[in-house]
């Protein structure tokens, strides 16, 4: 049976995704037609779906700053979103009910309050596979979407407490501990190394932050997540994040596979659930007025709004909870299940679209912005060269062609983190998003040759190529790919120069060591004869 269910997994996800679709939608509808076809789901799933769950938590306490949870425009849009939500949905399924609509909307007040606290969360499983994908946690609109998900998880924790009675033991205060042994945590880190024993280490800490906190009642996603903060600001965070990426997402098949097993719709439900589908744009609409309201620009309003407009996996939880204590009917679990999916695959299609829609929507997104919040752009003076991305690749190109060109050389980065700590190396580095249309309008390129594209996602090559193209730019453009089938995709898409990383990096390994050979004694045996 183990067999079934990852050959069906793979089979829908290979279709979707060669229809353009990300392959988390093909399991989804894996588990469904599993289902469908009077499948059992295997006991492992279940804990499958667990574990990967908790990793990514793990995974996006990484990349985390505590400090950006307490912006105004992150907890306030979050605690001011659910509440108006709540409201306004509730008030929505009074009135389907009023007219008719569905049976099923035929509830009392309380249980329309419960349904529309479960669709108020966004995500978190969703929203990260997208920001992911595209390379853009560390950007502004990734780590508001991702702070924002992080207050709905304790908002998630309180109702826990308030609806099942349990409440944290007297031991939850010694978890205050933890940030006392953090620095035993980055030792620990630091002698692992970097072989098998590092993802071990992270698989470690992630289940143990997690019991840790069960053992107390609380949440144990949470205690994964405090645990990768804890681990943020080491110098091999990023290199842990990256050894365990490929374990979670495996491991969150399982995860969209067990919704699927969650019940089977009637034609009913199915109804029901698209009508709660389409209430979907009032979540945008609502995420982007609050967030327009706390002075983010109209991009990063727009990007994060679209990305957190999707139904939570917690919505299962408060329906399966409902359900026990009788505050729901067992319907509504399948019908949130179902909507839940919808989402799932209405978000992750359209947000590949979103910097496209933006480049061509862009002044009328932006007019919703408070006066003075517009973001600006610092210009690369001079410059020839741009390189795109200021990882380790693209900071090893810059220094390179340094030597040569000296200040006509630029970086462009997204992170405004990273791009503080480069200045403070001396490196010319401004901050941008590469696939965003209005950069690449208020920098002139009038003068830049070549574009390096340094980027770690060909989804974000792809859509920063599109930009440099409507933004009419001329030079030359080279880029960087990991597979040979990448590299034929970047080249059939325009660039004049597609470096294969893996299989390139040794021809320019024996460029650098070459003049080694003109040293010491000659290399030709015969000539020593």
């Amino acid at each position: 049976m183990d067999y079934l269910w990852v050959l069906v997994a793979f089979l829908c996800g290979f279709v979707v995704k060669q229809l353009g679709m990300p392959p988390l939608v093909g399991y989804l509808l894996a588990g469904f037609g599993l289902h469908a076809m009077g499948v059992q789901p295997v006991g492992s799933l279940q804990a499958l779906a667990d574990l990967g769950i908790t990793l990514m938590l793990f995974t996006i306490g990484l990349k985390l700053n505590i400090r950006a949870l307490m912006q105004k425009e992150v907890w306030l849009t979050s605690v001011l979103h659910t509440g108006v939500w709540v409201v306004l949905l509730a008030g929505v399924l009074l009135l389907a009910a009023w007219l008719g609509l569905s049976h099923y909307f035929d509830i009392p007040l309380t249980a329309a309050l419960l349904v529309a606290f479960a669709l108020s969360f966004s995500s978190t499983v969703c929203v990260v596979k997208m920001l992911e994908e595209a390379s853009e946690l560390k950007t502004r609109h990734g780590k508001i979407a991702v702070g924002i998900l992080v207050i709905q998880d304790i908002l998630a924790v309180v109702f826990l407490v308030a609806s099942t009675g349990k409440t944290p033991s007297l031991w939850a205060f010694g978890l205050f501990g933890l940030f006392l042994i953090k620095p035993l945590l980055h030792r620990l880190v630091s002698q692992a190394g970097h072989g098998e024993l590092l993802p071990l280490l992270g698989f470690f800490l992630a289940l143990g932050g997690s019991e840790l906190f069960t053992l107390v009642n609380m949440k144990g996603d949470l205690g994964a997540l405090l645990v990768g903060m804890l681990l943020a600001s080491h110098a091999k965070s990023a290199e842990l994040y990256k050894v365990l990426m490929n374990f979670k997402d495996l491991f969150l098949i399982g995860f969209f596979l067990s919704i699927g097993f969650t019940a089977l719709p009637s034609l009913d439900m199915a109804l029901t659930a698209l009508l709660l589908t389409v209430l979907l744009l009032v979540k945008f609409v609502l995420f982007f007025a609050l967030l327009a309201r706390f002075s983010v620009s109209g991009r990063s309003s727009y990007l994060s709004a679209l990305a957190l407009t999707n139904y939570s996996e917690f919505g299962l939880i408060v329906a399966s909870l409902s359900v026990n204590r009788g505050w729901l009917s067992e319907d509504w679990l399948v019908i949130i299940a179902l909507v839940m999916s919808l989402s799932f695959i209405l978000s992750s299609f359209i947000y590949r679209r979103a910097h496209h829609i933006y480049a061509l929507r862009k002044d009328s997104i932006n007019r919703f912005e408070r006066p003075g919040t517009h973001q600006g752009f610092e210009q690369p003076k001079e410059a020839k060269v741009l390189i795109l991305g200021m990882g380790r690749v693209g900071k090893g190109a810059y220094c390179a062609l340094e030597r040569e060109y000296g200040s006509r050389v630029w970086g462009v980065e997204s992170d405004a983190e990273r791009v503080a700590a480069l200045k403070t190396e001396g490196f010319n580095v401004v901050v941008g998003d590469s696939d965003d249309m209005e950069f690449w309008q208020k920098v002139s390129t009038q003068g830049v040759r070549l574009v390096m594209l340094a980027l770690p996602s060909q989804t974000e090559m792809r859509s920063t190529l599109e930009m440099l193209k409507l933004a009419g730019y001329q030079g030359k453009v080279a880029a960087v790919a990991r597979y040979e089938d990448e590299r034929a995709e970047l080249l059939q898409l325009g660039v004049d120069v597609a470096f294969n990383y893996y299989s390139e990096v040794g021809a320019g390994f024996a460029a650098e060591s070459r003049h080694l050979l003109n040293e010491g004694e000659p290399l030709d045996v015969a000539q020593q004869v």
